[in-house]
């Protein structure tokens, strides 16, 4: 099963993008490696500051655009990683070994085919794989 754990924003990454000490770094780093030796880590990155991104609202009225930064920084995220692991108390054991100041974690199953039903339909789910082969394709 895929997992997504979407790492919280802190007042100072989310709104000035304080970069990391090279302490921070090191730590995250063999983190990182653990997850990698172990087989489990699909993808991982940090996020921008919210002063360098925008929210989109849609309506059935058109978007409505605003620039960040946002004032609810403790909703942001900083960052995330993709795991692969067979249970949800497996992603949540490796979520607790994260290095770092005190933070809150997310942890969200990835959706699969088989959990939308009958109406991911044959059909659907070959032009979903196609689509999917062409994302990779372009970025190899």
């Amino acid at each position: 099963m895929r997992f997504m754990v979407l790492l919280k924003s802190d007042e100072g990454e989310a709104q000035t993008g304080r970069a990391p000490t090279e302490a921070e770094m090191t730590e995250m780093a063999k983190f990182n490696e653990e997850l990698v030796g172990a087989g489990v880590l699909i993808t991982g990155e940090g996020l921008a500051p919210s002063s360098q991104g925008a929210k989109v609202k849609l309506s059935k009225d058109g978007a409505t655009v605003t620039d960040g930064p946002f004032t609810e920084a403790k909703e942001l995220i900083a960052g995330f990683w993709m795991l692969d692991v067979p249970s949800l108390e497996e992603a949540i054991s490796w979520v607790k070994r994260i290095p770092g100041p005190e933070q809150e974690v997310e942890i969200r199953r990835v959706l699969e085919a088989e959990d939308f039903g009958e109406a991911f339909t044959p059909e659907l789910q070959e032009k979903e794989a196609k689509m999917r082969a062409a994302v990779a394709e372009q970025r190899d």
